[in-house]
């Protein structure tokens, strides 16, 4: 689940005001974001075989809360902030935060499914995109942008680059494209807690932000627009759509600082990171 700008960290019913100090995690984290991450990339494998025309967003959200508490964690979105489901799906024009219930999903949709499983005390937060039948040429190229996105974002993390740096890698790659990237939503710190510190902002100033250090851990979660960046909530006080009903495309990794990189905890074990799915 993505943060937005300028927030507090609400853990359940519990406000925790940030000073801004980014948490640096020993082995204990590692190991406990592992396991975390792991599932979360377990649920979303899962969905490949189960997102098809005719099935309902509801009807995802049921098969992540099972796979999540068979596991033995549980949906760290249900009860977050009153949100009552174990999952968001964002669907075409969408850009994050899209609630599950009744949609039937349609031949040509594109959707994003973000999961966060909270196991042993972590959090594993994850999404991908996904492709209902056959999507047209536009949208299946916006989904292999955002993919770059995301990959040259995390090959910027790594000891001794600042956060900036990130950003300004994803908004060069999709601007290059002319794709708009999402100014009001961001990735976050994690761990231990859902939303921490830092802000991990997707369209940015290289060489500015926080120095990474090894045990920093956050999300780097771009929004790409097909058209302009915009984006405006509804009345339901969470899903985000485009302002140019344009559609929008997002994925989602969970990564730990190392001494050398960094570690992305969420990866799939079979490798269906990016679609298509074969």
């Amino acid at each position: 689940m993505a943060g937005m700008t300028e927030y507090q960290t609400i853990t359940g019913n519990e406000t925790v005001l940030r000073d801004g100090t980014i948490k640096l995690h020993g082995p204990e984290g590692f190991e406990g974001m592992r396991k975390a991450g792991r599932l979360a990339a377990e649920i979303l494998d899962a969905m490949v075989d189960l997102v098809k025309p005719g099935v309902t967003t509801g009807e995802l959200d049921d098969v992540v809360r099972q796979m999540t508490l068979d596991a033995g964690a549980v949906p760290a979105t249900m009860g977050y902030r009153g949100y009552a489901h174990s999952c968001c799906i964002s669907l075409n024009n969408v850009i994050c935060h899209g609630i599950p219930g009744d949609k039937v999903i349609r031949d040509g949709d594109i959707l994003n499914i973000d999961v966060t499983p909270l196991l042993d005390g972590w959090h594993g937060d994850s999404s991908r995109m996904y492709i209902a039948g056959d999507a047209p040429l536009k949208a299946r190229r916006l989904i292999d942008v955002t993919y770059e996105c995301l990959m040259i974002g995390i090959e910027k993390a790594k000891p001794g680059a600042r956060l900036g740096d990130i950003g300004a890698a994803i908004q060069v790659h999709a601007e290059g494209h002319r794709y708009g990237v999402v100014r009001e939503f961001c990735g976050h710190g994690l761990g231990r807690l859902f939303h921490d510190a830092p802000e991990v902002i997707h369209a940015a100033r290289a060489g500015t932000g926080p120095v990474l250090k090894p045990g920093m851990f956050f999300t780097i979660e771009p929004m790409i627009n097909l058209g302009k960046p915009g984006a405006k909530m509804l009345s339901d006080g969470w899903t985000a759509v485009t302002r140019d009903r344009s559609l929008s495309a997002q994925f989602e990794h969970s990564i730990g600082i190392t001494e050398t990189g960094c570690e992305i905890f969420t990866a799939s074990p079979k490798g269906l990171d990016c679609p298509p799915y074969a």
